[in-house]
């Protein structure tokens, strides 16, 4: 099929959501981006960008459309994820990008692929106008929604072997354009109860996993999750939540295994560190007073927060965008996450910044304003078009 190249933003972005990004890491299958990464390659191409596929894992990889001014000039990198959550239980076609009421209907028509059109579009009407002095990248990287594999990858290896470095990065997200310096990060795990299997006509001779999770999740609600009581200015306060439980094998067998996952969100500056030995004491008296009581902690995973600290001096001057434009400048936090923390720990300036509002994604009915969406055009172009000099270059 011949490329068809998008007449507006706003035909780019319905050709974005046509396409199933669904992240399904937990399944086993990976780089489901890659025709959309393809199309989004042909598309710059056409347009006159450089494109480059950095490897992240077997096929997989990071798109990363660039264009450079002037080799002397600073990078300003921009980041949005390709990947969306599922759609199962969606009232509205989830792949159509259906235009209707003032809205783009459609999964990730807001969580992200809008912001993404918005800045390939944004570079493209700054290149045409003739007002770039800075040089310009797009990040659209892969497995956002599960893992942060993209972005991970992108600050441990493949940074290095790129011939520039960006004075920072604006990770699009759906804010409402109001910038965003801080966000919290998470300790995620899984706990296993294990037992022993048996005839449930007979349940003297097993022991029930999932009887042991009773107690254990009993306890960790009583005794663990009161005392998370960490607070920011930014974000508010810490939070723990368990939010998957998984056991048993069928109806008439004791259960061996019982497993539950685990969500521990951090604030920024707050250490993960003693998180699990935290849990791991609230159950010792458990555990101690049931020697049978078998209890893992399995699977542990650690995202970081991103804290304002690092991020000032570019969150000054896209703010100082964001008024001219008439946009609110005060900086402002959030309680979700996104690859601006692991971009930020790889030591690269990161704000959060995009069309959208973070309440319509992820939902059965998700949409994008389009008004936000020209919105969001007209402030990466802005940003892109500043002098070098701004960018303290």
């Amino acid at each position: 099929m011949s490329l068809v190249i998008p007449a507006d933003c706003l035909q780019l972005l319905q050709r974005m959501v046509s396409f199933n990004t669904i992240n399904r890491v937990a399944e086993g299958i990976l780089f489901v981006e890659g025709q959309l990464a393809q199309y989004l390659e042909q598309v710059a191409q056409a347009w006159g960008f450089k494109t480059d596929r950095l490897a992240v894992t077997g096929d997989a990889y990071n798109l990363l459309v660039s264009h450079e001014v002037n080799s002397q000039a600073p990078w300003l990198l921009f980041d949005s994820h390709m990947d969306t959550v599922g759609v199962d239980g969606m009232t509205v076609p989830p792949f159509e990008g259906l235009v209707k009421d003032g809205k783009i209907w459609g999964r990730g028509s807001c969580d992200t692929k809008g912001t993404g059109a918005a800045m390939l579009w944004a570079l493209r009407n700054a290149v045409q106008s003739g007002q770039l002095s800075t040089n310009i990248a797009i990040l659209f990287s892969i497995e956002e929604e599960v893992s942060k594999t993209g972005a991970t990858v992108f600050v441990e290896k493949q940074l290095s072997q790129l011939p520039w470095y960006p004075v920072g990065v604006v990770v699009g997200e759906p804010t409402q354009l109001q910038l965003i310096v801080a966000h919290n990060g998470y300790v995620r795990w899984t706990i296993r109860t294990n037992g022993q299997a048996a005839h449930s006509s007979d349940p003297s001779q097993g022991r029930s996993a999932i009887s042991a999770m009773a107690r254990v999740i009993t306890t960790i609600e009583r005794d663990y999750i009161p005392t998370v009581t960490t607070t920011h200015p930014l974000v508010g306060k810490a939070q723990c939540s368990i939010n998957v439980i998984r056991g048993g094998s069928q109806i008439n067998v004791i259960p061996k295994s019982c497993e539950v996952l685990i969500d521990r969100r951090l604030v920024p500056e707050e250490d993960a560190t003693p998180v699990l030995p935290a849990v791991k004491a609230v159950l010792q008296p458990l555990c101690e007073s049931d020697p049978q009581l078998d209890v893992e902690h399995l699977e542990i995973r650690v995202d970081p927060s991103l804290s304002f600290d690092m991020n000032r001096p570019l969150a000054d001057r896209v703010g100082q965008v964001l008024a001219n434009l008439g946009f609110p400048v005060e900086p402002a936090g959030v309680k979700y996450g996104t690859n601006a923390s692991n971009l930020a720990a790889g030591g690269l300036p990161a704000v959060v910044l995009g069309p959208g509002d973070i309440a319509q994604a992820h939902r059965a009915d998700e949409y994008l304003e389009l008004d936000q969406f020209e919105q969001g055009i007209k402030v990466y172009q802005e940003l892109m078009s500043q002098p070098a000099s701004f960018w303290g270059h």
